[in-house]
């Protein structure tokens, strides 16, 4: 068995106790060392073989899971974070489905969320943003016309940014050619929930400034969006005396 398993945004301790639990049992860990606290591995077994995917290419992946599973080992695959989220681990299922090997995937704490608890933050505030929408810049590898920063941008809604830290300068000056505020507030969370996270409120015309002078260009994240300022919004209506909900009554309601 191949259990895909989401390591958590760096944090030791912010593995689901599912994830902590197929560590302690696995033959075999393949883990993408550039992004994945190794810390955690000291939940393996003493005779679990390890592998850094940082190393490997999808077919030497594949090989190491084909091999394990002809030994009728498990095999954990850990991915930073919520392994859904920027994992290409859908390349990796199609080849286990055609060589009918069974696998199966447990969720973990994204760094998006981890990002919003280091800057003690709520995404959907009320009367100011109800969608947080997670993205990246195209670079390297392309995103479609439909997702691009300034298509996205149209929607007012929170912005989080994903493996865009290295330009922050081109993400702010797209941002401003679109129409966004160049005072919009902006944050920068790099390495959220590990020893060394740092953290940096600005605005969209200062991204990159504060970017260059922390000496942030990777492993952050990048928000965008009036919800940032944690300020001006609306109480919620859940928890209004004088709103009745399915399990309690408004005050003022007859």
């Amino acid at each position: 068995m191949v259990h895909f398993v989401g390591a958590g945004p760096g944090a030791e301790d912010l593995i689901t106790i599912r994830g902590k639990r197929l560590l302690e049992e696995a033959d075999v860990i393949i883990y993408a060392g550039s992004l994945v606290n190794p810390g955690l591995l000291k939940y393996a077994k003493k005779d679990c073989e390890i592998h850094d995917s940082a190393r490997l290419d999808l077919n030497e992946v594949f090989e190491i899971m084909k091999k394990a599973h002809g030994y009728k080992k498990d095999v954990v695959r850990l991915h930073t974070g919520d392994p859904s989220i920027y994992g290409a681990i859908r390349e990796q299922m199609d080849l286990l489905i055609k060589d009918k090997i069974p696998f199966d995937s447990t969720p973990g704490v994204s760094s998006f969320c981890g990002a919003a608890a280091a800057l003690q933050m709520e995404y959907t505030l009320p009367g100011i943003s109800q969608s947080v929408i997670i993205t990246r810049m195209d670079g390297r590898t392309p995103v479609p016309e439909s997702e691009s920063v300034e298509a996205l941008s149209s929607h007012g809604a929170t912005m989080v940014f994903f493996l865009s830290a290295g330009d922050t300068k081109t993400l702010s000056e797209r941002l401003i050619n679109t129409g966004v505020r160049r005072d919009m507030p902006c944050a920068i969370v790099y390495k959220a929930t590990w020893d060394d996270e740092e953290k940096y409120i600005c605005s969209l015309d200062t991204l990159a400034e504060t970017a260059e002078k922390h000496g942030i260009s990777k492993t952050a994240l990048i928000i965008v969006g009036e919800a940032v300022s944690q300020s001006g919004y609306e109480l919620s209506k859940l928890y209004s005396p004088d709103f009745t909900t399915g399990f309690r009554k408004g005050k003022n309601d007859a």
